[in-house]
């Protein structure tokens, strides 16, 4: 049987990630900060299957911060694969915690290399990149070859650990992979990100508990997909015979505006009359077509993402509408 560790399973990506590999037969450990809950929300219906939670299911409270604690991490779970998804991942949070964000996104990352090279039989890695160290590119759509140019301190931890991956696979030969990720959403996005905001926001409005969006520049754009089809993405990359890096992307921009369009649409509410722009919530570097091409997973994973824009607001608005009738 199988063994992965996830580094921030708790996570959206990590809890979708679990699913999967539960499913594919794997055993799963997972990472937890020290100090926080061993299992949270988006992962308790794991946990609390008795079939699975501490006999398929391990989680294990690790600090990023200490290769040793990491090392023993792995030494007791002994994996075949490593997904590291752990780390703070929004950009206009690195703006107010850059020294925070830095130390999770690229020194963990390299930490884990560490540790991964020491252990006698070292596991294949999977690293979570961002298509924000492309920074504002001067091409577009971005592909595995586009130059790494980041804007924002999220963008600068995160091509560290993208190059970090790079160095210790060309120089220790470690089986270590990029997935150079594009936004990704689903009803277990944080609430800080703003299509999270916005579905929320639209069933609390249709239910009469809000009564005003703040969002930054509704022209923004991004290229949206959903976190279960990009998990699936992790999972070929490790399945191939070498170790690559590899852009997930839809291939397809899109605006806030749209996704207010879709959102409030699907919530029967106009969001005209609720929606105020703050200034505060402006970025001082917006990226510009920060769009994906995902030739290279299509030709040489056969991934291909199944769930549509339109569909990934529709099912996380529904989700905020049906817990808003249960409160």
């Amino acid at each position: 049987m199988p063994r992965a560790f996830i580094t921030g399973i708790t996570g959206q990506d990590g809890s979708y990630l679990a699913e999967l590999l539960l499913a594919h037969g794997y055993d799963v450990h997972g990472s937890v900060r020290p100090g926080a809950p061993l299992s949270g929300p988006r992962i308790e219906h794991l946990a609390a299957d008795p079939a699975l939670h501490g006999r398929r299911l391990i989680l294990h409270h690790v600090d990023l911060a200490d290769t040793g604690d990491m090392r023993l991490a792995l030494e007791t779970a002994a994996p075949d694969e490593v997904y590291h998804l752990a780390g703070q991942s929004h950009i206009g949070l690195s703006y107010e915690i850059p020294e925070a964000t830095c130390e999770l996104s690229a020194m963990g990352t390299l930490r884990l290399l560490e540790a991964l090279r020491g252990l006698p039989r070292p596991p294949r890695l999977f690293n979570a990149s961002s298509s924000a160290i492309f920074g504002r590119p001067a091409c577009s759509p971005q592909d595995e070859q586009t130059p790494i140019i980041p804007v924002s301190p999220y963008g600068c931890a995160k091509a560290f650990a993208t190059h970090t991956v790079r160095v210790y696979r060309d120089s220790f030969s470690v089986f270590a992979c990029n997935g150079i990720m594009y936004n990704h959403e689903s009803p277990r996005r944080g609430t800080r990100f703003v299509t999270r905001k916005i579905c929320q926001a639209a069933a609390a409005i249709r239910a009469g508990k809000q009564h005003e969006l703040m969002l930054g520049d509704l022209d923004a754009k991004r290229d949206w997909g959903h976190a279960r089809d990009y998990v699936r993405a992790m999972w070929l990359i490790l399945r191939q015979e070498e170790p690559e890096d590899y852009v997930i992307a839809t291939g397809q921009l899109h605006s806030v505006r749209d996704v207010l369009d879709i959102s409030f649409a699907i919530a029967g509410v106009d969001w005209h009359p609720y929606v105020r722009q703050d200034q505060r919530l402006l970025r001082p570097f917006e990226p510009v077509d920060l769009v994906g091409n995902p030739a290279k997973a299509r030709a040489r994973l056969g991934w291909e993402p199944t769930t549509s824009f339109r569909d990934t607001i529709r099912e996380m608005t529904e989700a905020e509408m049906t817990r808003f009738s249960h409160e």
